[in-house]
């Protein structure tokens, strides 16, 4: 499979998208207006402990307080080796016994405020390199799982436990870390700890709350993290960042540095590679398949549900096959798609049924298969007899879509308006209870365009009629300024706007 990354840099904003043979899988994005925040560290003020909900608020500076969960409160032991940190176990101390109000505590942000909610925070600060992570406050030594040479990883654990003698501390080994030699792994731990030192120093400086260090931003932490010999080329439109990205790699990897290319063409990069189609595409509901079916996805508070549909193909052989065909298919536009859009949390796949359990087992290895490239922490549910699969993937931050764009404020984020003819009805029912009312002996009533031509075209004696049954005077008036299901009672003599005291749908 060929990888690229591809830079678009302008004045404003950065864009870097991650291409899987011709494919976009991942978008990320970072604006001046908006900077991330995950990997940052604070020192914060504890607000409040909540011994009920094993929780504490942690005052960071920032509009909402970050959330600190007892599970990162502490250190627990780890169960298994991770890219990251390793696998959780389950013991930690309560929060009660941990903080306290008032304290002041050192945390990093995990996770960016999403929705209503603010930050997630963690007690456990951990610094990347492009080879290991360093835990200040750990004991942990680790190994990346997709390291998958045994020797290797004992090879990996040996030195790591060799240069922590002398100084505390855990260190995970970054999968782009295989094959480190000695003296690497001594200079990147060295500057790892001169970060953590410069954090310690910043503490004692300041009050909280404050930020004491800012995270790698978007492009240098795309470089470090990810732009490995796995990577095929990296593209990117600025010169200048060209410049910056090859002064960092001939430190680090040297033998990466031909693998950078300038883009100088007059169309724009993403124009020119086919990526901002397909950015256009990750806003839509509905997907299509290469085999002519098509998925839709459809996002809610609580999960997000992607439907499976064969759409117009129908298969050259059985009804099994076609099915198959097509869920397989889905499954690969379904992984591709949680890692385009950056969906998190709880997502429910309804596969097409299929009656057959070896089918059924084959999809579900399939999207496991296709998830093994998300760099997300991914949980793989078995499929239901009624074809539903289950997955959870980790949520770091706001979805392309909540980062991207707004609710409509003409439906609220519903996705639906009311037809020109419930619009009617409820117009019907507020004059109605208007003038049962006695709140004026004229009304006029101001609706949408498309409501008044439902009225002239369908209902043409709806004035009439009201007028004599209400008795009052009625005028009706259009008003394109107006949303498609919004109205306005007005009554006189001063047109007083009194919608809301009869508007009831």
């Amino acid at each position: 499979m060929r990888r690229e990354i591809v830079i678009n840099a302008t004045g404003q904003e950065t864009r870097v998208a991650i291409v899987e043979d011709g494919s976009l899988v991942e978008l990320m994005h970072e604006r001046r207006d908006a900077q991330r925040i995950v990997g940052d560290v604070y020192l914060g003020r504890v607000e409040a402990v909540l011994p009920g909900i094993q929780a504490a608020f942690v005052d960071i500076g920032l509009e909402k307080s970050g959330f600190l969960h007892a599970s990162d409160a502490s250190e627990r032991e780890s169960d298994d080796d991770a890219n990251g940190g390793g696998r959780r176990g389950s013991r930690y101390l309560p929060i009660q016994d941990v903080v306290s109000r008032g304290q002041d505590l050192l945390v990093q942000v995990t996770k960016e405020p999403i929705s209503s909610k603010g930050p997630r925070v963690t007690a456990q600060v951990s610094l990347p390199g492009r080879f290991l992570v360093y835990i200040p406050a750990s004991t942990h030594v680790g190994v990346s799982r997709k390291i998958d040479d045994r020797e290797e990883r004992a090879r990996l654990r040996e030195l790591a436990r060799e240069l922590l003698k002398k100084e505390p501390g855990g260190i995970i080994v970054r999968t782009v870390g295989e094959e480190l030699t000695r003296k690497a792994f001594k200079q990147e731990l060295s500057s790892l700890r001169e970060t953590w030192e410069k954090i310690q120093r910043a503490v004692e400086r300041v009050d909280p709350p404050a930020l004491v260090h800012e995270e790698a931003k978007l492009t240098s932490g795309i470089i470090r993290d990810l732009f490995s010999d796995r990577i095929d080329s990296l593209t990117v439109d600025s010169g200048d960042l060209a410049g910056e990205i090859k002064s960092y790699l001939g430190q680090v990897s040297p033998e990466l540095m031909d693998r950078v290319k300038v883009y100088a063409g007059a169309t724009p990069i993403f124009d020119e590679m086919g990526i901002e189609e397909q950015i256009l595409q990750a806003y839509r509901r509905k997907v299509d398949l290469s085999s002519g079916g098509h998925i839709v996805i459809e996002s809610t508070e609580a999960l997000v549900a992607v439907d499976v549909n064969t759409g117009r193909y129908t298969g050259k052989k059985d009804a099994e096959q076609t099915i198959l065909r097509t869920n397989l298919d889905a499954a690969a536009e379904v992984t591709r798609q949680l890692r385009l859009r950056d969906i998190g949390g709880i997502i429910v796949v309804d596969f097409i049924d299929m009656d057959d359990p070896e089918y059924r087992e084959r999809v579900y290895q399939a999207v496991k298969s296709h998830l093994g490239r998300d760099r997300a922490r991914t949980k793989v549910f078995g499929i239901s007899d009624l074809g539903l699969l289950e997955l959870s993937r980790q949520r770091v931050r706001p979805s392309l879509q909540q980062a991207m764009t707004r609710p409509c404020p003409t439906c609220d984020g519903t996705g639906r308006v009311f037809s020109p003819e419930t619009v009617l009805r409820r117009v019907e029912r507020a004059i109605r209870r208007a003038a049962s009312a006695g709140e004026s002996r004229k009304l006029t009533v101001r609706i949408h365009p498309d409501v008044a031509l439902y009225l002239l075209e369908k209902e043409p004696e709806f004035i009439k009629v009201v007028k004599r049954e209400c008795r009052i005077d009625l005028e009706v008036r259009d008003d394109p300024l107006m949303k498609a299901d919004e109205y306005r009672l007005l009554a006189a003599p001063s047109d007083q706007d009194v919608t809301s005291r009869y508007a009831v749908a």
